[in-house]
């Protein structure tokens, strides 16, 4: 088993940020349309993508939800979550 060096990263290691998760979400796209990969690391990229692809996904939906009460006038805290 390849031992795990500091450049590794695991498919559900949770990103910084949005912009983080975005900005990785495109480096993997493009690596992986530029069929270069290997067919294992292309696998892990998959992964990967679809972990930071539900992560966006609750980021935005954390944010609609907040949207929400500002307009219904009922301003809360801001979750981060």
């Amino acid at each position: 088993m390849p031992k795990k060096t500091t450049e590794t990263i695991e498919p559900t290691d949770t990103p910084a940020s949005y912009e983080a998760a975005t900005a990785e979400l495109e480096a993997l796209v493009r690596q992986m349309e530029s069929a270069q990969l290997p067919l294992d690391q292309l696998l892990a990229s998959y992964q990967r993508g679809a972990f930071l692809l539900q992560f966006c996904q609750g980021k935005l939906q954390a944010l609609e939800q907040q949207i929400s009460i500002v307009e219904n006038g009922q301003l809360k805290p801001w979750l981060n979550s």
